[in-house]
């Protein structure tokens, strides 16, 4: 079958059609021909106003299966993520069992040569990600895990966090680590501040976050190796990235891309839906992702995808569980961050930026080369409703919602979506 994307700006800077409005003709899973030739196509998408990009890459999404199947399935997750433009995603570990063995490394990867969004595990660093003890990250290594993590859990054990470093160093891995000192926000609901106080719930303050980050940095810079702290949200430690960056340490750091566009002051009705770890912080803190996404101490940018059945999400506030779905509606949030940011940087840092880190192959835009694209809409206005919500929850504080932004199209692994 060949596809014609007509008018298509590239975005793609490794590509020879960087910056350029052209025509692309993929058939049988590869890109057959760019130019300005109208190409006869057996399908045509009209795409003048879109940004054709390499497939996007989401670092860290959360999925049920195995153990949890009925918050989010490998099936649903393929689904909303095509939907929500991605080709690639990387899965937590956090299901049970915990992904530590190469069977629970197969499990998640074992289908992919018949999947259009690929599915890659990030290992856990800790058995069950406890924190206590290490696992058998070499042997996790060979079976394909592509970085290592405890994923929603902070490796908090400072040996295991300075052996994981030296560890790692035997084959150039990453830790992926989410700063938080667990003890400081121990009953913690919402962000520490004002608005936590008038709504008379225990605060999670921004130092739980700090002092992980500084206490992780100092141990990077002893032991060495690769670090990546995963979606910060203060301005204080996107300073320590900064100044870590600086110094010449190996760090990077995401950044969940609704904390650049929300607030605390979403929770002032209990809406469960927006309580989220790291919470929404103060606007002083948007003001600073901000501007760590100018200036590149934010690396990647990444969905935080948390889905959660409606008996873990619809209870009192302090009951909830922590997390938002946010595959399908990542896009208008690109959207709405290009009004500060260029949106080439943004793109970069959901294509190029999660699989240089990962030590993935780059993926270019260019003739006689297989089609991993994402084709985003910048101007397509739509709401998201529960008829179009593909994920198995609907934890989002976004079903209802108009919203500006959408992805029209993504192709990968001889296959393709296409918003219909």
């Amino acid at each position: 079958m060949k596809i014609l994307i007509r008018s298509a700006l590239i975005v793609s800077p490794q590509s020879p059609f960087h910056k350029k409005k052209k025509n692309v003709l993929i058939q049988n899973g590869r890109i057959e021909e760019i130019g300005d030739k109208n190409y006869s196509a057996d399908r045509v998408i009209e795409a003048e106003g879109m940004i054709l990009s390499a497939g996007w890459f989401d670092l860290g999404t959360y999925v049920g299966d195995p153990g949890h199947e009925h918050k989010e399935d490998l099936q649903s997750l393929c689904k909303t993520a095509a939907a929500g433009g991605f080709t690639e995603v990387a899965v937590l570990p956090n299901t049970h069992p915990t992904v530590q063995t190469k069977n629970e490394v197969s499990y998640i990867t074992g289908l992919n040569e018949n999947r259009l969004v690929q599915l890659h595990t990030l290992a856990a660093v800790t058995k069950d990600c406890k924190g206590e003890e290490l696992t058998e990250m070499i042997d996790l290594n060979h079976a394909g895990a592509i970085a290592f993590s405890d994923g929603l859990k902070p490796v908090w054990h400072t040996d295991i966090f300075l052996k994981s470093l030296q560890y790692l160093q035997k084959f150039d891995g990453l830790l992926i680590d989410h700063p938080e000192d667990i003890w400081l926000n121990l009953f913690g609901q919402m962000h520490e501040g004002p608005q936590s106080t008038m709504l008379g719930l225990k605060g999670m303050p921004r130092i739980a976050e700090e002092v992980a980050v500084s206490k992780n940095l100092e141990l990077l810079g002893y032991a060495g190796g690769r670090l990546h702290c995963a979606k910060l949200s203060t301005a204080k430690s996107l300073d320590l990235i900064r100044s870590a960056k600086k110094k010449g340490l190996k760090i990077s750091c995401d950044v969940a891309a609704y904390q650049a566009l929300y607030n605390d002051e979403e929770l002032s009705d209990f809406d469960t839906n927006y309580k989220v770890n790291p919470p929404l912080r103060e606007k002083i803190d948007q003001d600073a992702i901000i501007k760590g996404l100018k200036d590149g101490t934010i690396d990647v940018l990444v969905s935080n995808h948390v889905p959660h059945e409606d008996e873990s999400k619809f209870l009192e506030f302090d009951q909830a569980e922590f997390g938002l779905i946010n595959l399908q509606t990542f896009a208008s949030q690109i959207v709405s961050l290009s009004r500060f940011v260029e949106i080439e940087e943004l793109i970069e840092k959901v294509t190029d930026a999660p699989r240089k880190l990962l030590n993935q192959q780059p993926v270019v835009i260019d003739v006689d080369v297989k089609a991993n694209l994402t084709l985003l809409d910048p101007a397509h206005d739509w709401i998201f409703t529960s008829e179009s919500n593909l994920s198995k929850s609907k934890n989002s504080p976004w079903l209802g919602k108009a919203l500006k932004g959408k992805v029209a199209a993504v192709f990968n692994n001889s296959k393709q979506w296409i918003d219909a």
